[in-house]
């Protein structure tokens, strides 16, 4: 929690973002919940790939993939839809954590809007709807209930993949034994 509570508050208050707790409490508690989500995944990872190296570049693959179609780098109606919007952009964790800050800084605020005249303005709401192509139809409290759902289901995953290999691994090593015993190797 330290981890995500100290650079968050001073990267929080040093861009001035929203000044009440509410908004830091939501932003911190983002931010915990997506390292959590990430430290899953990657768990879940290295249990599969034995080796280190291995188990770095298909981690920051996922990410990579999960990355593009979070809705950060492509808004959403701009992701191809076969695979890419469905299923991969509700999959990807990104799409809740951006939708989180996004809602947690833009909502119930009014910006100046030049475009439309002098005097006129522009609700934090109607960003989030028409620029940034946010789902409001529920709450940055929602994105994080989702987010942590996501933190136990991977955890669930991880410890399914421990416990299977708890089995195999005791099989696997008998049935390499035993074949090595039947076929042994004639030396010179």
């Amino acid at each position: 929690m330290l981890i995500s509570l100290i650079p968050g508050a001073i990267a929080y208050y040093l861009v001035g973002l929203q000044k009440s707790i509410e908004h830091f409490t939501c932003f911190a508690l983002l931010l915990f919940v997506t390292m959590m989500l990430v430290e899953s995944l990657m768990m879940m990872v290295a249990s599969i790939v034995p080796d280190f190296l291995m188990g770095m570049i298909i981690g920051a693959g996922i990410q990579g993939v999960m990355l593009l179609n979070g809705g950060f780098f492509r808004l959403p109606n701009d992701l191809p839809n076969p695979f890419w919007r469905y299923p991969m952009y509700y999959i990807a964790f990104h799409k809740y954590a951006n939708q989180g800050f996004y809602k947690n800084e833009f909502e119930g605020l009014t910006f100046p809007n030049p475009q439309q005249g002098v005097n006129s303005s522009i609700s934090g709401d109607e960003i989030l709807r028409s620029v940034w192509q946010v789902e409001t139809g529920y709450s940055k409290w929602v994105d994080i209930a989702i987010l942590s759902g996501m933190v136990v289901f991977y955890r669930l995953m991880f410890l399914g993949i421990m416990k299977f290999g708890e089995k195999v691994k005791p099989m696997w090593k008998k049935r390499i034994g035993s074949s090595k015993q039947t076929n042994p190797v004639v030396e010179m």
